[in-house]
């Protein structure tokens, strides 16, 4: 019994992070793809590791900061009125990596 409550248990975690990690692919499609995916407006492309690293180095909090305030043709929150800081920490980790 307590191994199936385990097995139970272990596989629902699973589900949680596969439905967090669509969450997070949902938003940025939502919000953040027009200019992350192709760099209007001078935004730091997915994926684009070189252009991010000087933004990196100012550290996660700063990062969320500016996302939450806006930056240059960024509106604040990015268009992701009901993120958390949290989402919007996954969302930019999702776009460096």
């Amino acid at each position: 019994m307590k191994k199936t409550l385990l097995v139970a248990a272990v596989a629902l975690l699973g589900f949680g992070s596969v439905s967090q990690a669509d969450d997070i692919q949902a938003k940025y499609q939502g919000t953040c793809f027009a200019c992350h995916g192709t760099g209007a407006a001078g935004a730091p492309m997915t994926g684009n590791k070189s252009q991010w690293a000087s933004r990196l180095e100012l550290g996660m909090d700063a990062l969320v900061a500016s996302v939450k305030n806006g930056k240059g043709a960024m509106p604040p929150n990015g268009l992701c009125n009901d993120c958390t800081d949290d989402q919007f920490k996954s969302l930019i980790e999702f776009m460096v990596k």
